[in-house]
């Protein structure tokens, strides 16, 4: 493999930033699964908000978490309460997924500002998105505030859960395996109105060596 041509390279120290039109290191580590995480505050106000950093930790058993820039109202609820849905975002339902991501007062239902329908979980408080084809109930294992290597806190929340119920659209299980091209997912990118869809066209298969 040849060496790269140092000249051909943008190096640079996040520190001292990046000298780019828009910071590279979201689009560099995407396309993110989006966390569209609906809650409910102990006083019963529904909450619903996307979170662009989301992921799947752990198989057994199976943790996901997405990180809060601020301690936003969503944080706050899962504390209160140690109870968060995950909701798949789809193509159809990217719209709505955006007009959840909306700055208003807590009192606000998101569920009624997107044109949504909360759905009852079976084993947490906070309802699932009844229109997302896919949803994930989650009990919290931990929040965590995040820190740089100096060991100064940032304004940045973690939050992990546990996955106690799982919910899946039958139409999405071909032969019972789970298809994800056919369910649309969105994914976040790195530009400030960027997102990607899945589809059959980007599927290859590739097995681990025995």
């Amino acid at each position: 493999m040849a060496t790269p041509d140092p000249t051909s390279i943008h190096s640079y120290q996040p520190r001292n930033g990046h000298g780019l039109p828009h910071d590279p290191f979201n689009a560099i580590v995407g396309p993110r699964p989006i966390g569209w995480i609906s809650t409910q505050s102990a006083a019963g106000a529904l909450n619903l908000a996307p979170y662009s950093f989301f992921n799947a930790f752990n198989y057994v058993p199976p943790i996901v978490g997405f990180a809060s820039i601020g301690y936003k109202d969503t944080v706050r609820n899962v504390e209160a309460t140690g109870e968060f849905v995950w909701n798949l975002a789809t193509r159809s339902l990217a719209e709505a997924m955006n007009q959840s991501c909306a700055a208003v007062p807590p009192e606000v239902n998101e569920f009624e500002l997107a044109g949504l329908t909360p759905l009852a979980s079976t084993q947490v408080a906070p309802p699932r998105v009844a229109e997302s084809p896919v949803s994930f109930e989650c009990r919290r294992t931990q929040i965590l505030q995040l820190q740089g290597v100096d060991g100064v806190q940032v304004p940045t929340w973690l939050v992990l859960g546990e996955v106690v119920a799982i919910h899946i659209d039958k139409a999405l299980l071909k032969d019972g395996i789970y298809d994800t091209a056919a369910a649309g997912h969105i994914l976040r990118a790195g530009g400030p109105a960027d997102y990607f869809t899945v589809g059959p066209e980007q599927l290859f298969k590739m097995y681990r060596p025995r």
